[in-house]
């Protein structure tokens, strides 16, 4: 089976209910959609399909983890995955009209003529939300960052640094023009 085709669903032939997919995400996923902020990802979605007359309800659970570093001190970091989202899929006539008018993100359309409903866009999509946009280090038990204490003085050098140049030369050199008339 390719690595395409393993993230589709033939649901012509499923019965009306529920149908429950699980799936399995590694870095070897994501090659084909670029450079990602993280790595070793080691995700699991589970999928249920809700297929009803015209329409399918989809409901993604994301979790598993991910390998970045910190924002603050570059320090590596796994990171806990844990998401949920849902998308109900319509079938139509005219898709393309229907999903350029479409201002729900959570809604998409697809021909009546369909037979596979494509997945790998999505598990894309939500792996990547999952991931928390602010990656720290987190406190110790004492309500201690774990951060690098050196990279942290460092941080503090500069910040203190910055806040004693004051002067703002963005508009050094203006001054000549000021009085001209």
């Amino acid at each position: 089976m390719s690595h395409r085709r393993e993230f589709e669903i033939a649901f012509v032939g499923l019965k009306p209910g529920l149908h429950v997919y699980e799936y399995r995400v590694d870095d070897k996923f994501f090659q084909a959609y670029g450079e990602q902020d993280f790595s070793n990802c080691d995700a699991t979605i589970k999928l249920t399909l809700e297929k009803n007359t015209g329409f399918m309800q989809l409901k993604f659970d994301v979790g598993g983890t991910v390998e970045s570093n910190c924002d603050r001190c570059g320090n590596p970091l796994t990171l806990q995955l844990w998401d949920e989202f849902k998308v109900i899929v319509k079938m139509v006539d005219e898709p393309e009209k229907m999903n350029e008018q479409e201002e729900d993100p959570d809604v998409y359309y697809i021909s009546r003529g369909e037979s596979h409903l494509h997945l790998s866009d999505w598990i894309y999509e939500f792996v990547t939300l999952s991931v928390p946009l602010q990656k720290m280090c987190g406190e110790d038990e004492k309500g201690n960052s774990k951060c690098n204490p050196e990279v942290l003085e460092k941080l503090k050098r500069m910040e203190n640094d910055a806040a004693k140049d004051t002067t703002n030369t963005l508009w050094k050199g203006l001054d000549q023009f000021k009085n001209l008339d």
